[in-house]
């Protein structure tokens, strides 16, 4: 470690430092920048750092890295005008918590920070994130033009919510957007995939697309956020579906409230003709704004034990604070085949049991959905003809149809 103080006598080349308000209550952060920079960074408290991010010298810095713990929430000021002053140097800024509130890490996330890293620092943790932001500048600088957007959509808004893990409602929500863009030869609609599951999304994969810092910024300051900010954290699937990915990193998942997702949705909506939500399988405290919102809402669900357990569950406490249950549109994925007499009455018994109503049965697509989402293609440029694909293109040109005999008709 290298005193900031004497950067201009120390021939080692100073690339960082870390920011803290004794960094010696952060022993493996030392540990962890010794071994992936050696001599080559500093140290320097909230104050020094905020003086030295002003002089010319810090312009060589490639990041800092901040380290707070609960004492450190009466000073959130500072801190905030700390990572300010580092990205009005372009710097790049890793925040390091712990024991810290969740609102006092919306704040700094809001303020700019590019990776978060939960302290005591997992192995290696904090050299994946460095890399992150290396990889991230060089996309950044590679990167195609934003999204060009125009305001005058009143899209139709689609959710998809899985009633258990691994049920298949990211694949759907994927390959729904997927074809609702490419239901037309003529003019096809616009479509944008919002990927609402912040910690664990799985959208950019099933996709191979980037997940790009701007997502975390949008996110962070929803209040200032316009088309212009909306179009910048899209990234395009082949000129075809623009995609608001997850986060690169875990978030908090109270980083954005009711409010913030009202209005994230109320722009999307302004600039396409139909935006798919997926939804994360937790119940956040935004769920039931999607769900008001929301023109149809998907429910996917398998024939077992815990996706009839979790309905009910669902079903329970969304009677107790009299939310639209009713307009869950129940799609039983990984279906019976038609000629499985026993399996229908299955879900026949399934629904009655719970009082709901199956809308949509959706057939087992194999191994071709593992494979498919694996190689980042939507079923219908992988497997065209797998029974899934053909199944979810059907409805995606009902919904398509519905939704122009409503334009018609208004």
């Amino acid at each position: 470690m290298t005193s900031m103080t004497a950067v201009q006598s120390d021939p080692s080349p100073i690339v960082a430092c870390t920011i803290s308000r004794n960094v010696q209550n952060f022993d493996l952060l030392i540990e962890d920048m010794e071994a992936l920079l050696g001599e080559g960074w500093g140290d320097l408290g909230f104050g020094e750092a905020l003086a030295f991010l002003g002089q010319p010298d810090s312009q060589d810095l490639e990041f800092v890295a901040m380290a707070i713990d609960e004492e450190d929430e009466e000073d959130l000021g500072l801190i905030s005008e700390v990572i300010g002053a580092a990205k009005a140097r372009d710097i790049k800024v890793v925040l390091i918590a712990e024991d810290v509130t969740p609102a006092a890490l919306h704040q700094l996330l809001r303020r700019g920070a590019d990776e978060f890293v939960p302290y005591p620092l997992p192995e290696g943790e904090l050299a994946a994130a460095v890399d992150r932001m290396r990889r991230a500048s060089v996309v950044a600088d590679a990167a195609e033009p934003p999204v060009k957007l125009s305001g005058d959509g009143d899209g139709v808004l689609i959710a998809v919510q899985g009633m258990c893990g691994g049920c298949g409602a990211t694949n759907f929500a994927v390959n729904l957007a997927w074809e609702l863009a490419n239901i037309s030869k003529g003019r096809a609609p616009r479509v944008c995939l919002l990927d609402f599951s912040l910690q664990f999304g799985s959208v950019a994969t099933y996709l191979d697309l980037p997940r790009r810092e701007a997502v975390l910024e949008m996110l962070g300051d929803v209040e200032s956020m316009d088309g212009e900010s909306f179009a910048q954290a899209l990234v395009s699937f082949e000129d075809k579906l623009q995609v608001l990915t997850s986060p690169a990193d875990l978030v908090p998942l109270d980083l954005i409230g009711p409010e913030d997702v009202k209005q994230v949705l109320d722009v999307a909506r302004e600039h396409f003709d139909y935006v798919v939500v997926d939804m994360p399988t937790t119940l956040v405290q935004w769920t039931d704004t999607v769900l008001t919102e929301a023109q149809v809402y998907f429910a996917l669900l398998e024939l077992d034990m815990r996706s009839a357990q979790n309905t009910l569950r669902l079903k329970r406490a969304m009677q107790a604070e009299e939310l639209p249950f009713d307009k869950l549109r129940f799609t039983l994925n990984r279906a019976p085949k038609f000629t499985d007499l026993q399996g229908k009455s299955r879900v026949r018994r399934m629904a009655e049991s719970l009082g709901i109503r199956i809308n949509v049965q959706l057939s087992d697509g194999g191994r071709l959905v593992g494979q498919a989402n694996d190689h980042g293609l939507p079923l219908a440029q992988h497997a065209q003809k797998n029974p899934l694909r053909k199944e979810i293109a059907k409805l995606a040109v009902e919904l398509h149809s519905i939704g122009q005999s409503d334009a018609e008709a208004a």
